[in-house]
């Protein structure tokens, strides 16, 4: 527009138009501004909540393995409590047995072990112990002596 043709309500001033954008370019902005804004919100709710779905079904999954983890160990906890258990009974049974044995050893010990005597003399008893016996045989089987 030409100068010409400037409202009068302009005054001494040239009109140049809405070169500015003036209130309504200003609100064109706003709302292209807005609407950007709009859907870069939508976008980023969109991937959390994708993310949010991945991570709730990756921690129902995680919470399903412990829990089965937790049943599995607390019924292995069980049985070796149990195995323990007999594990001890067996023990002391066997303490038992061994001091029984280890008593009776200390009640045989001594006629089995002659400490008195050396080996050449339990040699030459066996061997008299022997000639005796061979010449009781003798007898008894009629022969003379």
């Amino acid at each position: 527009m030409s100068q010409s043709q400037a409202p009068e309500t302009f005054g001494d001033e040239p009109y140049t138009g809405m070169a500015g954008g003036g209130v309504l370019g200003m609100m064109e902005v706003c709302q292209s501004d807005f609407a950007r804004l709009q859907q870069e919100t939508e976008a980023g709710e969109d991937d959390a909540a994708k993310a949010f779905g991945e991570f709730s079904t990756d921690s129902a999954v995680d919470k399903a393995t412990k829990s089965a983890n937790i049943k599995h160990k607390t019924g292995q906890v069980t049985n070796k409590e149990s195995a323990l258990a007999t594990a001890k009974t067996d023990l002391a049974g066997s303490q038992e047995e061994l001091a029984a044995a280890l008593e009776y050893y200390e009640k045989l010990k001594p006629s089995c072990v002659d400490a008195g005597e050396s080996y050449e003399e339990r040699v030459a008893r066996r061997k008299a112990e022997i000639e005796s016996l061979q010449e009781a045989m003798k007898i008894l089987g009629g022969d003379s002596v």
